[in-house]
Parts: structure tokens; C-alpha cells; sequence
């Protein structure tokens, strides 16, 4: 009999100090605190780990996953050393508040693309806004309604706002290099080129590097202004250089082509003369300090 209960005090003093230990080394991975340094803490094992990352606050664990959700309360939170996902659970909502928050989740996922299409809307009437001004500029402001009038709405909401885009797009057309290109590997056989742009059959040292079209966002919104800028330009130098033509459609296609034509050579020779200054560069040697 003694040596059973001896052996059953034995057992009990064992259980006590791996209780003692068990408490002494559950420790939080988040504030590093142990059970003793809080005994009123709740604690809670989220996840498949072991050992000193077994245990956490429920507390930390807490502020933890409020910051990874970022607010986001639906986001998925899952343990940094086991990659087990947190359960997450919710008190249940009453009626009221859980038709709020499906609308709410609804709204949210319905945002981007509600503005999206706002986005595509207000691009689109804006170039149908656009084109219509253009045919009554180009036409005449009478002539122009007159013939939208008559016009079948379907051709209208289809055709006007391609107006825009069909100028960006020849925008887009750099007639010039090809002409300059050209030019410069037929130059020496058209003796009349020389005279007209000086230097552009010569020799270079050496073919200097050409920038990319739109390599930078500058040029993008050149080619848009340019493009949008232009039937008003064809208009005015229509009236200035074709004011006898009756037609306004006419003078304004003679003014466009006479712009066109003007600024293309006017551009030929101010690339030619930048190519030339590039071909021409020297670097020079740097130079020496003489010694006091």
C-alpha cells in the first residue's frame, strides 16, 4: 500500500511540473509574452504548428489579421510558418444587416466595371460631340445640320464618332520619314533636291541613332492634339489661301492639303538638319590641368 501511494504522489508531482512547464514555455509569437505574464489572456492554437509558434493571443492574433486584411474583412488570412488558413467566424447577422451587406458586397463588385462603362460612355459621346462639330465646320454650320437632318440615325451614332479616330489615326501616318528616307537614298540622282534643301545628298561621317515615334509620352499627346486641332486648321487656311473656292467642303479639303504639304516640307528639312547635326558630332578630348 505504501508503495502505491508513493508511487501515485510521484505521479501526481510529475504532472504538475510538466504543467508547470507546459506554462512556463507557451509563449505568444506575436508580444513574445508567456502565461505567466498574463493569466486573465485568452489563448488560441490557429493553425497546424508546433511548439513555441503553437500558441498566440487571441488578442495579437487579432490585431495580426486586422492588418493583413487591411480592411478587407472577407480577405483570407492563413499562419506565415504553416501556411494553414485561419477559421474565421462571424456572429450571425439579422436580416437587416445581412441584406446591407450583400448590397454592399454587390456595389463593390459592381463598381469597376460601372465605371468603366461610364469611362466608355462619356469617350464615346464625346467623340460623337466632337464629330458632329467637325462636319459643321468643315461643311458649314447650316449645310452641316441640314445633312445630319437627312442623315439615318444608325449612320449618325456609327460614323460620327469615327471622325476622330480616323484623324489619329492618319495622325499616326509619318509620311515625312518615308519621304525623307527616300529622299536621302535617291538625292545624289535629283540634283534639284540640293538646291531646294541644302546638304541632304552629302555624305555623312556617320548614321546617327533615331528615337523610337512614341517613345515617350509627349509625342502620344502631340499626335492627339495635332489630330484634333486639325480640321479648325484646314478651316482657317482654307478661308486665307482658297477664299475664292464657293464650296466650303472644297476649300476646306484644299486648306488641309496645303497645311499638310507646308508643314511636311517645313518638318523634311528641320529633320534633315537634325540628322546632319547629329552626324557631324565630336566628342572632344578632355582637357588637361596643368600641373602647378
Amino acid at each position: 500500500m505504501e508503495s502505491n501511494g508513493h508511487a501515485n504522489a510521484m505521479i501526481l508531482v510529475t504532472n504538475k511540473a510538466v504543467a508547470d512547464v507546459k506554462r512556463i514555455f507557451t509563449s505568444c509569437w506575436v508580444c513574445f509574452a508567456t502565461d505567466e505574464d498574463d493569466r486573465t489572456a485568452e489563448w488560441v492554437r490557429p493553425c497546424h504548428c508546433r511548439g513555441s509558434t503553437k500558441w498566440v493571443h487571441q488578442a495579437c492574433l487579432q490585431r495580426w489579421v486586422d492588418e493583413k486584411q487591411r480592411g478587407n474583412s472577407t480577405a483570407r488570412v492563413a499562419c506565415p510558418q504553416c501556411n494553414a488558413e485561419y477559421l474565421i467566424v462571424f456572429p450571425k447577422l439579422g436580416p437587416v444587416v445581412y441584406v446591407l451587406d450583400l448590397a454592399d458586397r454587390l456595389i463593390s463588385k459592381a463598381g469597376p466595371f460601372a465605371a468603366a462603362g461610364i469611362m466608355v460612355g462619356s469617350i464615346y459621346w464625346t467623340a460623337v460631340t466632337y464629330g458632329a462639330v467637325t462636319v459643321m465646320q468643315v461643311v458649314g454650320h447650316k449645310e452641316g445640320l441640314d445633312v445630319m437632318e437627312r442623315a439615318d440615325p444608325l449612320f449618325l451614332l456609327i460614323g460620327l464618332p469615327t471622325i476622330p479616330v480616323m484623324l489619329i489615326l492618319g495622325k499616326m501616318i509619318r509620311w515625312e520619314d518615308y519621304v525623307l528616307r527616300l529622299w536621302r537614298k535617291y538625292s545624289n540622282k535629283l540634283q534639284i533636291l540640293n538646291s531646294i534643301f541644302p546638304g541632304i545628298g552629302c555624305p555623312v561621317p556617320r548614321i546617327p541613332a533615331e528615337a523610337s515615334p512614341l517613345a515617350d509620352h509627349v509625342s502620344a499627346t502631340r499626335i492627339l492634339c495635332g489630330a484634333l486641332v486639325f480640321p479648325t486648321i484646314a478651316t482657317i487656311v482654307g478661308k486665307l489661301m482658297f477664299s475664292s473656292v464657293n464650296s466650303n467642303l472644297q476649300r476646306t479639303i484644299l486648306g488641309g492639303i496645303a497645311f499638310v504639304a507646308i508643314k511636311g516640307a517645313f518638318k523634311v528639312y528641320f529633320k534633315q538638319q537634325q540628322y546632319l547635326r547629329q552626324a557631324h558630332r565630336k566628342i572632344l578630348n578632355f582637357p588637361e590641368q596643368e600641373e602647378a
